[in-house]
């Protein structure tokens, strides 16, 4: 009988370590298609012959599948599970990724948008899943996958070129090599599709607020879109600001990936202070700060607080979209309302992350300067700020009054 048991709690730990593994790989294929096809753009409009608007869809694609299929993904899991949404999300990310190793330029564009539209599924359903799983390690569990995600964007956008220049086929080779990445997570995921939990078999409060009616649901949603405006946005024109204060474009490069690597550290420890904390309110108000130090020392022009401003930006940009992936879980009861919760919050989210690159650059042409550009993201900050200190007070979007 000791022995039974034994096996038992054996085979308990063998799963869990998998789950998280898996967990873990999952996170890791959620970024890199996509960071690993920038530093690759102007080899690919030379070898394509596309222009510039065309270059800029390419980029965009992505960020317009996690919106739209932010809300499809919920209703899909609903049926099927989240498990197997997910390997279903895995396989679509494996078809893009090979669509992109071919010659038609065609091919490039269709590969990219099934790439993104597998991984708006990841990044909705993982939430809900964490917190279905490990309802008492949610913490830890977000910062371990969104640290592994933001680690592998980074090495993504540093080995692109010289993979391209390596694997002897060019950037086909450099797009489509993350297969494999996403193939070995096929096969270790391969034991979650045992699990037949379906969300729509959890009960949730029969009374409660209509999610797209909840004010709460909206300061989450609010939150979770302004950080994604001001992540794209810098990630896109840092490299071209840093340029215009003097920095070459290897230096500015390198900035680049440096934000990136600042980070890594606090993707993985503000989860897990905002889940020992009973609201989050301090936690909105420090990261706020940190970013319009950011903004405002890039607007001096300064070298010296120019690279402390970006480096502080890269700390506040890792806590920012970990902190806002927890309120998914901290505001919801279960794994069904976190996920709906998720879905509507990335599908405002990245809708403004696809147009705010453009709208800077617009404000940039029509003033000339990078002064008011700067300036509104100052003000986007504070905005961050204010819907964050509700985001953050310690309440369900259904609670009862």
């Amino acid at each position: 009988m000791e022995q039974s048991n034994q096996l038992k709690q054996n085979a308990s730990r063998v799963g869990i370590a998998v789950l998280v593994l898996s967990i873990l790989l999952v996170g890791a294929n959620l970024r890199a298609p996509i960071t690993g096809l920038s530093p690759l753009i102007d080899n690919i409009r030379s070898d394509t012959g596309i222009g510039n608007a065309a270059t800029g869809m390419l980029t965009t694609l992505p960020l317009v599948a996690f919106a739209v299929f932010a809300l499809v993904a919920p209703r899909i899991a609903k049926r099927a599970g989240i498990e197997r949404t997910l390997f279903a999300g895995l396989i679509i990310i494996a078809v893009g990724l090979i669509f992109r190793f071919f010659s038609p330029v065609w091919m490039l564009f269709v590969g990219t948008a099934l790439a993104g539209i597998g991984i708006a599924m990841g990044n909705v359903l993982l939430p809900g899943l964490i917190k279905r799983e490990f309802p008492k390690n949610v913490g830890v569990m977000t910062g371990a996958y969104a640290m592994t995600m933001n680690g592998m964007a980074a090495l993504a956008s540093g080995i692109s070129v010289p993979l391209s220049n390596g694997l002897g086929s060019g950037w086909h080779g450099s797009l489509a090599v993350w297969v494999i990445l996403t193939l070995v997570t096929m096969v270790a995921w391969i034991p979650q599709l045992r699990q037949r939990v379906t969300t729509s078999s959890i009960s949730l409060p029969k009374k409660g607020k209509k999610l797209w009616s909840s004010g709460l649901a909206w300061k989450v949603t609010g939150f979770m879109g302004l950080q994604s405006l001001l992540y794209y946005i810098m990630i896109t024109w840092m490299p071209t600001i840093l340029q215009n204060q003097g920095f070459s474009e290897s230096t500015a490069g390198w900035l680049l990936a440096l934000t990136q690597l600042c980070s890594l550290p606090t993707s993985f420890l503000l989860p897990i202070l905002a889940g020992r904390l009973t609201g989050q309110r301090g936690l909105v108000s420090i990261i706020a700060l940190c970013f319009v130090m950011s903004f405002s020392g890039l607007l001096t022009g300064i070298t010296w607080i120019s690279v402390i401003s970006v480096l502080l930006f890269g700390l506040a940009g890792g806590g920012v979209f970990s902190l806002a992936t927890m309120f998914f879980v901290l505001r919801t009861h279960s794994a069904q309302e976190s996920a709906e919760l998720s879905g509507m919050a990335q599908f405002v989210g990245y809708l403004l992350a696809a147009v705010g690159p453009t709208l800077f650059g617009l404000i940039h042409d029509v003033t000339s300067s990078w002064t008011v550009p700067l300036a509104f993201l100052v003000a986007v900050a504070v905005v961050l700020w204010i819907v964050g200190m509700g985001a953050g007070k310690n309440a369900y979007i259904n609670q009862q009054h």
